[in-house]
């Protein structure tokens, strides 16, 4: 047996060498042309430019029931000799509704204007080719956003300010409110010709691990329930809380001297006593209505038997991971390969640059056969780029096992580009698989995780820190063995509503509550219903229509609304956008005065400030997320090349490789 190891050991670096030598010999200066990736912040000495323009963030929240209205205020200021063009690259929530922009230069303060995409940047283009102070505000993916501010003029101060709307998750009683504070470094690859210039926010500059930006960050957040709040917490920054009464509290970032702008601002609190109610929220306007249904569900029920089910895990072992998230990500796998039922299968696949699996078909959760996975995963080091959608290629063609349930699950920081190509290969295997992801890390890329478990009618779960893995894995457990709420239907008698997002409720697999946006004509009157199957019971709610009425502190919603259309049209991604949709999301855009992938908010000032039009395109450094290591950069151990520890690992345990060149890859050992 160990003679067998080390021969598959050497036919693995021959191909490996092969593989490399190929690859570099191959490279050419097209192919150059068409990679992004981000880069090291170098400070070129030349003192009259200010390449650090951002001089702080503050951000105010107001939390009202279940919406947060918050508004975020950027400083740019120029402290150098030279007029600059400042360009910064900053995530949100994936929920946000962003509807509204000011400009604020002096005494002047200007609103921006919502226009088509294009047409906001031919305007945003002249005004800085003309010599006038301008600001662009671009949605570059649904959490990642850029601000480009033309002429800002030495001695300049100038104030952003956006203003946008969510809805606060709820799940397992507990609320939650991020807000992301960085945008973790994309592994981007080869882009095709048509997204090369779509992606170029990709190539953005970070600062080296451990430096921290000079800048400050303020977040304010001020928590108003209703009803008596049993618990307030913040895990991941250190907060002062400012009680005013037991169902009110204002928390502000308390002064520890520690920088906070490198990962989630994660805010969580609970009710006393009770959870979120279902409920009823009515907004009427102008020229249409709008209402928000919240709907509890039923307790989770012990189920009499648990069904035998395949387990597909997917863990990422790439650059971004080294360290503490792939230590935290070893953490949960080992939980939860370690506790699969003797009648569950599994297989596992390692991805980096290169994929590699276990086994050719998933294996028996045996002793013996978790033991190897054990073995395997703790050999891992981070290194290499993120090939997930290789590894959900090869993963995928693994053959299923008759009479089982699949379910699919994704272990990863998330830090790619390229997540409509996740999104498809999901999407096709609608009804073979169940798909979870797992976010591991500060600052997780959690466009990726929602999305994989929205169009894989799955769950999304993010793990910040090691000492949560056991926690998690065991309420992954819970959730597949006992899903909440399936077959769900939502009608109405007697209220005549329509445009209703989602169109389909997925199989509750986490205590949350069904939301529902939608709009409705005519009186507010008759009845919600809401049906479904908990286990092998009936399960039905009601709620009369007439016992809510319509008020303008609801105006929100129609946003909420907007924003969960857009994000139902686009799909998460998974289908090609045509004509016809893009046109249908632009109208939404300027219609609700609301960011979409089609329409931007500019902001002129009506000013020729800079004659000469001489002037420093400077792109703002992000500092590294908390716990990401220089190798997201690049992706690569010093001295290694991609997947090298990866392949050492997998052909001493006598386990398969596919290598991986432009998306095609060959099986190998």
């Amino acid at each position: 047996m160990k003679f067998r190891k080390w021969w598959c050991l050497f036919w693995t670096v021959c191909m490996f060498l092969i593989y490399g030598f190929a690859v570099h010999a191959e490279t050419g200066e097209e192919e150059k042309n068409l990679t992004a990736a981000p880069y090291f912040f170098i400070q070129d000495g030349d003192p009259s430019i200010d390449r650090l323009p951002l001089k702080g963030t503050e951000v105010k929240t107001n939390i009202n029931g279940i919406i947060a209205e918050t508004y975020v205020t950027q400083t740019y200021a120029n402290e150098g000799e030279r007029p600059i063009n400042a360009s910064y690259v900053f995530p949100a929530s994936t929920k946000v509704a962003v509807h509204g922009m000011t400009m604020q230069i002096g005494d002047q303060r200007i609103t921006a204007v919502i226009k088509e995409k294009e047409e906001a940047k031919e305007e945003y283009e002249e005004a800085k080719s003309e010599g006038k102070s301008a600001s662009l505000l671009e949605e570059k993916h649904s959490n990642v956003f850029t601000m480009d501010v033309a002429n800002v003029m030495p001695g300049d101060t100038i104030r952003i300010e956006l203003h946008y709307t969510e809805m606060v998750e709820s799940s397992e009683g507990t609320c939650s409110f991020v807000f992301p504070t960085v945008v973790g470094p994309r592994y981007a690859g080869v882009l095709e010709e048509g997204q090369a210039e779509e992606g170029e926010w990709v190539e953005t500059p970070y600062l080296e691990e451990g430096v921290s930006p000079d800048s400050e960050y303020q977040i304010a957040v001020n928590v108003s329930t209703g009803v008596p709040i049993a618990d307030l917490r913040c895990d991941t920054h250190e907060v002062n809380v400012e009680w005013k009464k037991n169902s009110e509290a204002k928390v502000t970032l308390a002064d520890s001297g520690d920088f906070v702008g490198n990962r989630d601002f994660i805010l969580e609190y609970e009710m006393s006593g009770e959870e979120v109610q279902s409920g009823l929220m009515l907004y009427e306007g102008e020229e249409e209505n709008f209402f928000l249904l919240t709907m509890q569900p039923p307790e989770r029920y012990e189920p009499k038997d648990i069904l035998p089910r395949e387990y597909i895990f997917i863990l990422d072992v790439s650059g971004s991971m080294e360290g503490y998230p792939l230590d935290t990500a070893k953490e949960l796998i080992r939980n939860m390969v370690g506790n699969l039922r003797s009648t569950d299968c599994f297989n596992l696949f390692l991805f980096s640059d290169i994929v590699s699996e276990m086994s050719l078909q998933s294996l028996a959760a045996t002793e013996e056969n978790i033991k190897c996975a054990m073995d395997l995963i703790d050999m891992q080091e981070g290194g290499g780029g993120t090939e997930l959608a290789a590894a959900l290629d090869c993963a995928l063609a693994t053959p299923a096992k008759e009479e089982m349930a699949r379910n699919v699950v994704v272990i990863t920081d998330g830090y790619i580009y390229d997540e409509e190509t996740i999104f498809r290969q999901v999407r096709e295997q609608q009804g073979e698989a169940d798909f979870f992801a797992f976010g591991i890390g500060s600052s997780v890329n959690r466009s990726l995780m929602e999305g994989i478990a929205a169009v894989g009618m799955g769950e999304a779960f993010v793990v910040t820190e090691e000492e949560e893995a056991k926690e998690t894995a065991e309420r992954f457990r819970t959730y597949i063995e006992a899903p909440i709420l399936t077959d769900i239907q939502v009608s109405f008698d007697g209220f005549d509503v329509y445009d209703t997002e989602p169109s389909a409720v997925p199989t509750l697999f986490a205590e949350k509550p069904v939301v529902l946006f939608g709009k409705w004509r005519g009186e507010p009157d008759g009845t919600v219903r809401i049906s479904g199957k908990s286990g092998s019971e009936d399960y039905v709610q009601e709620l009369k229509v007439s016992d809510t009425s319509p008020t303008e502190e609801n105006e929100a919603i129609r946003y909420l609304w907007a924003r969960k259309k857009v994000e139902a049209l686009t799909a998460y991604g998974y289908a090609t956008v045509d004509d016809h949709t893009k046109e249908e999301i632009t109208s939404i855009g300027l219609d609700y005065s609301m960011m979409t992938p089609y329409t931007s908010f500019v902001a002129v000032l009506d000013t020729v400030r800079n004659p000469d039009g001489s002037s420093m395109d400077v792109d703002q450094p992000s500092p590294l997320p908390k716990g990401v290591s220089e190798y997201a950069i690049g992706g690569y151990l010093f001295g290694a090349e991609p997947g090298e520890g990866l392949l050492a690992a997998m052909a001493l345990l006598g386990a398969g490789t596919c290598f991986l060149k432009k998306r095609r890859r060959k099986r190998c050992g």
